[in-house]
């Protein structure tokens, strides 16, 4: 008995120290502060996952995640915070926290949805992660809290003051390749993007007609390049396995014509589209130009690249190596960004304009989104 309640403690003493940090000092946002919502995969998860039945792969709630910011595993993919974590400080909110997180109703700064491992299709890592259509039931509560506080009227203005960020798909591509899952041979390639791009439209329509109107988007990195991916087909001799690349190019080929279209056919409706894809290529090719020494070996992780998924020790393969200082890497795991990454793109996604580039990425930033009132 004495043990449990220690544990307990433990746990009080854990969750305490998590909300002060996300929260910090900023006051605790008021019903006229423009909310985040935002919705995806590991590349946006606060810790949704530390409150679910799955396994160690699809968490990180452990050392060393967390390591350089945080001091202490937040359930963050990566050393430090992620791209939402940045947005919502550059929008002059505390970071936005899991839906999933106990205690936590407050929803006036919005709420974090998104779950590693997650994908647009529900079978996609089935049973062990908060698929897309969840993550939008979970908004849907939220879409209530809002009318039981402010009513129908002010409820549907609040929300349409909201910016709503996604990143989804990458996991739709990547899982039958991991999983040996006959997903990819039931469809044809084309059909598949179809399937994921489809899905995704459904939740954005269901989210507009609940009164969204500003939205943000990233699109699929070049999932074939990273360090676990790499290592899939020994033959390949580490070079990007193109099978998986493709699907990436075909979605976000997909997800730009969609944008275009709602953008003609949904009354107010406004977006951002950050080319994650291309802007994470540059610095796996040329790492030494956005202030990186290792462009293609991750940080954490073991094998060729470190590309085994290791990190941790938490997970199949217990064997994991370190390196010194994850500010110097692209790749904080086999699958996932550092820190440093993470920042470099939410500047560029806040911006509207990449990093050594006068262009830009299209016709609102996430800021515009923002100041947009």
């Amino acid at each position: 008995m004495e043990k449990q309640s220690s544990v307990s403690v433990v746990l009080f003493l854990h969750a305490a120290l998590l909300i002060s940090t996300c929260f910090g000092s900023k006051s605790w946002p008021s019903k006229k502060q423009v909310a985040l919502f935002i919705f995806g995969d590991s590349y946006l998860d606060s810790g949704n996952n530390n409150y679910i039945n799955t396994t160690t792969l699809d968490q990180a709630n452990f050392w060393p995640y967390g390591e350089t910011y945080f001091k202490f595993p937040t359930g963050r993919f990566s050393d430090g915070r992620l791209m939402s974590d940045f947005i919502a400080e550059y929008a002059h909110l505390p970071f936005v926290p899991p839906f999933l997180q106990p205690g936590f109703r407050q929803y006036y700064g919005g709420a974090n949805f998104a779950s590693a491992g997650a994908g647009a299709l529900v079978e996609t890592f089935q049973g062990e992660v908060i698929n897309l259509k969840t993550q939008l039931k979970y908004y849907k509560k939220v879409e209530t809290w809002f009318r039981h506080k402010l009513g129908d009227v002010e409820a549907k203005v609040t929300l349409s003051r909201g910016v709503y960020l996604f990143n989804i798909g990458t996991n739709d591509y990547i899982s039958p390749f991991l999983t040996n899952s006959p997903m990819l041979k039931s469809y044809s390639r084309s059909r598949y993007v179809e399937m994921v791009v489809g899905n995704l439209t459904s939740v954005i329509q269901e989210i507009y007609s609940g009164g969204g109107r500003k939205f943000g988007f990233i699109n699929l990195l070049d999932s074939g390049c990273l360090p676990g991916v790499r290592i899939i087909k020994p033959e390949n001799n580490g070079s990007c396995l193109k099978e998986v690349s493709s699907l990436a190019k075909l979605h976000n080929k997909a997800l730009s014509k969609l944008l275009i279209q709602l953008g003609n056919q949904l009354e107010g409706f406004k977006y951002s589209l950050y080319d994650l894809n291309s802007n994470l290529r540059q610095r796996i090719r040329h790492p030494s130009k956005y202030g990186f020494k290792e462009g293609k070996t991750a940080c954490c992780g073991t094998g060729q690249f470190r590309g085994v998924f290791s990190c941790g020790g938490k997970r199949t393969v217990k064997k994991f190596e370190l390196c010194e200082d994850p500010n110097e890497y692209v790749f904080w795991d086999s699958l996932h960004l550092t820190e440093k990454v993470y920042k470099q793109f939410a500047n560029e996604m806040w911006s509207g304009r990449p990093l050594n580039s006068k262009s830009t990425t299209g016709l609102y930033s996430l800021k515009d989104l923002f100041q947009d009132l």
